[in-house]
């Protein structure tokens, strides 16, 4: 449902900032008041990685007046693959410090607060005070906890968007919306205690065009809300799966009801250490490396067998062994691909530690 605008507007706009941003205020609905409204709104990134990155670009070509941006980073050559507002002149130095170039070459009226801190439960409500609203482009969900817990005090929209391989999902919590609108909030959708260890970007990857879609609509998101325009996506969820170029919607409702662990779910599978592996192959267990083709491709454990992890998930029963040792670079895909394995009744198990422990019992002393 369309809401109220959030931000009253500015009396004016400069004549220099009416000129740059001429092709929005002939849009139908924004207009030069909505471009108004941009300008006094304040934004608080999180995160100026994938998502911020993108975020922060879009907000200052938009004329959002004020925008701080929270990261205690520096940036990595790594990063450069997704996080578009760095370059490599920029790397070891602070991911915050791009964010105050980028914005100020795009929009120089748009004021950037760059605040090199960890975001964390002591600090971040004084961190979001004075903003109209958030958004969360951090990449853990300890993290994620911590911005929503603040959003939900401070009473602001949450612009929220999560990135994990080929797909996202985007959304918009508030616990305090207008009048008529249902206060929802990240525990409705991930209630408490039903997310169990995520792996990180790091160990399984990240499509890097992804994350610009993603961060625009995170953008059109808050700009949407700070001008009254469209219909923002509280109460739905937007889910996109860039390898089938494929985009759905899940309605997403306010549940104060905690949830409880079911007393019948699988126990997590066991662990064995890689001095164990040896006596495991003896024994007939089935190596499985869940690796890609080429992670595998610089060398894999004698008598191995590959099968990439999106094939296990996707086919669990067709993989064959009284015991299944699951490997994959640190430990982290092992294991989902040991949980699916165990689902269909395979005695499946992980090697703590994955190629990286494997490796460094097999290096030289």
């Amino acid at each position: 449902m369309p809401l109220p605008p959030l931000v009253a507007p500015v009396d004016a706009l400069s004549d220099a900032e009416r000129l740059r941003t001429a092709r929005h205020q002939v849009l139908a609905g924004l207009g030069e008041i909505g471009q108004r409204r941009l300008r006094a709104a304040h934004v608080a990134v999180v995160g100026a990685g994938g998502l911020g990155a993108p975020v922060v670009l879009a907000l200052a070509a938009a004329g959002v007046g004020t925008i701080t941006i929270i990261d205690d980073d520096d940036v990595e050559l790594s990063n450069l693959q997704r996080q578009i507002m760095h370059r490599r002149g920029d790397v070891g130095r602070p991911k915050v410090d791009s964010a105050v170039r980028v914005a100020a070459d795009l929009s120089p009226e748009t004021v950037v607060r760059p605040l090199r801190v960890r975001l964390a439960s002591g600090n971040a409500a004084d961190l979001l005070a004075g903003a109209d609203l958030v958004i969360d482009g951090t990449d853990t969900f300890e993290t994620r906890l911590v911005v929503a817990a603040a959003a939900e005090r401070l009473g602001i929209p949450l612009v929220w968007g999560v990135i994990q391989e080929f797909a996202a999902q985007i959304t918009v919590f508030w616990s305090s919306p207008p009048k008529g609108a249902d206060a929802v909030v990240l525990g409705d959708l991930y209630p408490e205690g039903s997310v169990g260890e995520l792996p990180t970007c790091a160990a399984v990857g990240v499509f890097g065009a992804l994350c610009l879609q993603t961060g625009s609509i995170l953008a059109m998101e808050a700009i949407k809300l700070i001008t009254g325009i469209g219909d923002p996506l509280l109460g739905r969820v937007m889910v996109i799966d860039a390898l089938r170029a494929r985009t759905s919607e899940v309605p997403l409702r306010s549940s104060r009801a905690r949830w409880k662990p079911s007393p019948e779910a699988p126990a997590p599978a066991p662990h064995i250490a890689v001095d164990e592996l040896t006596a495991a192959s003896d024994a007939g267990a089935l190596l499985l490396d869940v690796r890609e083709d080429a992670e595998v491709a610089a060398g894999m454990i004698a008598g191995a067998r590959h099968v990439p992890l999106a094939r296990v998930l996707a086919e669990p029963e067709a993989i064959d062994g009284e015991r299944i040792v699951v490997i994959c670079q640190a430990g982290v895909r092992a294991r989902r691909a040991a949980d699916a394995l165990r689902a269909v009744g395979r005695d499946a198990v992980v090697l703590a530690g994955g190629m990286d422990a494997w490796a460094a019992q097999e290096s030289p002393r």
